[in-house]
Formats: structure tokens, C-alpha cells, sequence
């Protein structure tokens, strides 16, 4: 088999680094292109034969052009939740990802895959959603056979969904829901999307095609907390509080260095996150994938005293 180099942009990201240790399994030489070329050594080690790292801004076209000479397939695994200054929805999800897409065709890349999310819709009223289906568009314009894989809501070791949701439990004396609680969500493991995407670059077929790539159980929003206070063995006393009162304090959070919540989040929690039936996802990829109560027990049986 020829040398096939994939350059993931986003590799030190909660999803992008578990791309890049999937790729590797997968026999892929990976090139990770980041703002933080150090970062990337310190999670995946110093560079060698089949791993490099670049620095690069995604809104550089020479940089972009560099890290993509050479690759057989790229992968945008970049994302903004909020936004600051330059850097906007529309800047990271449209124009640097039109950017990656037209650069990767130019280049004779075969392969090109882009990571949206399950909901994306140019017509959404909600900016963060609509950037998101526009990029989408973008994408497909500039590279035709373009994949996109649109991840539910995404958890792991790490992340900023269960590891947020146990915190509350654990800490607050009644746990404010989005609203009532009834937002449909189907999460999917962060681990089984990164292996979604190396096992939709180790295949033959080429043609564009859109994943959407949900857990195995739909819950409402009420019905995960729940699943998640029983695992971790928590009482779940919950409130449901008005989305018009979480996009207030998200104005204000949206303040800090590190926003606790963003107004986009708030957004997303208000349609249900759901993959669509009639679109392909991880059973097409023969990927089962793995329950939410599954790694919730290995997140608390690896915290200090387990639970």
C-alpha cells in the first residue's frame, strides 16, 4: 500500500486528538495541523515517521497550502463556540473551511471530511446553526466528494457535557435544567465518532456523502440527567429553568476568559439532537456504538476514591 499522509486540522481538540490516535491504529501517517504545535507533541509525542506537527492558522492560505502538500486526505475537525474578535462563526466554519476544501481540491487530495453536527440548517435563525450549514455548502462547492460527518452531542473523558453535568450533581443542591427538560438528545462517544471518521478514509468509496452519527439510546434531556445521577449513585434534584433566563446568563458568562455557557449552547439545547433515520451513519460504518452509562462508569471508576 502506497504512503497515505492525512492532515487533521483541529488534532489537539476534544474530538480532533482522538482522530489522530485513530488514524495512527489505522496505519495513516498523520500530519496535525494547530495553532499549538507544542501542544500537539505534548499529547502525541515528538515527531517521526508516521506523526508531524504544524503550526498553523487555518486563515493563512500558505500555511493551509504547506500543511496540505503531499497529504492523500485532510480532515477540518476545527470548531468556535463563541466567538472573540476575528474569530466568528462565519471566519471558522465557513470561510476557513472553504479555505481547507478548495486548497485540498487544488491539491489533488482524494479525500476530504468535514466535521458539522447534526442540526446544521443555513436557514436556522440561530447564527452558530446556520454558520454551521453553511460551511456545509462551502465545503461541498469546493471539494464535491467532500464527507461530512455530522456528530449528536458529543462525550468523553474530558469533556464539557458529562464531566460539567456530574460537577452540578455533585455540587449544587438542585441541578437548573434547560427549560422542562424535554430537548431530545442521542450522544454519541467521542471515541466512536473519531473511529466513524478513520474508518470513512480507510474505505474505497470516494462519492460525497453526509454521517450522521448518533448514540445508541435517544433520551430527553430530564432522562440523561437522570441515567447519569443513577450511575454516579447522586440524588437528581432537578429545576427546570426558562431558556430565556439561561441566554441572560449566558450574556453575562460569555464575559469570562472561559464562559461556564455559551448563548450558542443554549441555542443547541433548545432543538433536539437526534440523528435523522433516513441518513447513513454508524451502523453503515459497522460501528456499534457505546452506551452513555458505559463510559460514565469508567469516567467515575478513574476519579480519585471512584465515585
Amino acid at each position: 500500500m502506497s504512503v497515505r499522509v492525512v492532515t487533521v486540522f483541529g488534532g489537539t481538540g476534544f474530538l480532533g486528538r482522538r482522530v489522530v490516535d485513530r488514524l495512527r491504529k489505522h496505519d495513516f501517517i498523520v500530519r496535525v495541523a494547530s495553532r499549538h504545535a507544542n501542544r500537539s507533541r505534548e499529547l502525541f509525542g515528538p515527531d517521526g515517521p508516521q506523526f508531524q506537527s504544524l503550526e498553523v492558522d487555518i486563515h493563512d492560505a500558505q500555511a493551509v497550502a504547506d500543511a496540505l502538500a503531499g497529504s492523500y486526505a485532510a480532515v477540518n475537525a476545527v470548531s468556535l463556540y463563541v466567538e472573540r474578535g476575528g474569530e466568528t462563526f462565519h471566519s471558522v466554519h465557513v470561510e476557513a473551511a472553504r479555505r481547507l476544501a478548495a486548497r485540498a481540491q487544488q491539491n489533488g487530495l482524494e479525500r476530504f471530511v468535514q466535521v458539522s453536527g447534526i442540526g446544521a440548517e443555513p436557514a436556522s435563525p440561530s447564527l452558530y446553526i446556520r454558520k454551521r450549514g453553511e460551511g456545509e455548502l462551502a465545503v461541498r462547492a469546493a471539494f464535491p466528494d467532500a464527507v461530512i460527518v455530522r456528530p449528536a452531542v458529543m462525550f468523553g473523558p474530558d469533556d464539557a457535557f458529562l464531566t460539567t453535568i456530574l460537577a452540578l450533581l455533585r455540587n449544587l443542591p438542585v441541578f437548573p435544567m434547560f427549560g422542562r427538560g424535554l430537548t431530545r438528545l442521542q450522544p454519541a462517544y467521542v471515541g466512536d465518532l473519531a473511529e466513524a471518521i478513520a474508518s470513512v478514509l480507510a474505505r474505497t468509496e470516494t462519492r460525497a456523502v453526509t454521517f450522521e452519527c448518533g448514540g445508541p439510546r435517544i433520551y430527553s434531556y430530564e432522562e440523561l440527567l437522570r441515567a447519569v445521577a443513577r450511575e454516579a449513585g447522586l440524588t437528581a434534584r432537578l429545576m427546570p429553568m426558562p431558556f430565556a433566563a439561561w441566554h441572560a446568563l449566558a450574556s453575562v458568562g460569555e464575559m469570562l476568559p472561559n464562559a461556564p455557557v455559551t448563548r450558542n449552547q443554549i441555542e443547541l439545547m433548545q432543538v433536539d439532537n437526534v440523528a435523522s433515520p433516513s441518513m447513513p451513519g454508524f451502523a453503515e460504518l459497522a460501528i456499534s456504538p457505546r452506551p452513555l452509562e458505559d463510559i460514565v462508569r469508567e469516567m467515575l471508576a478513574q476519579r480519585p476514591g471512584g465515585r
